[in-house]
């Protein structure tokens, strides 16, 4: 045993239990932070760092620089995919990130439409 106290947090982070770092909150639901959700930190979250868990504050400062994906910033932080999505929400509540989620994907289209419009395209334009 080294007296270095990172290699001793080390040691110790992998048995913290996981709901002990998402404070027992539930698992907000899958559609509101999907893998392609992206994530920032406002300006009011370097302020507020010094009151966030470790593993939250770890998440604010992986996202300070600019965007990343809910995918992204579980990968980085080793967390499970739940457990990032948990600090998420508890950090949009707390307004400390801003979250932009993906766009809808579109109705399917009318094929016919499409059709006709590439043909007045290539009518018109040649090709």
């Amino acid at each position: 045993m080294s007296d270095d106290p990172e290699q001793e947090l080390e040691l110790t982070s992998s048995l913290v239990p996981l709901f002990v770092i998402t404070n027992g909150r539930a698992l907000p639901p899958d559609h509101e932070y999907e893998h392609t959700t992206l994530v920032m930190a406002s300006q009011d979250a370097s302020a507020a760092a010094r009151t966030l868990s470790p593993e939250a504050d770890q998440v604010v400062s992986l996202v300070t620089e600019g965007f990343l994906s809910v995918a992204e910033v579980a990968g980085h932080t080793h967390l499970p995919l739940g457990i990032v999505r948990i600090l998420l929400a508890q950090l949009e509540e707390d307004s400390l990130i801003l979250v932009r989620r993906p766009i809808p994907r579109a109705e399917r289209v009318d094929r016919e439409l499409v059709s006709a419009v590439l043909e007045g395209l290539k009518n018109r334009f040649g090709a």
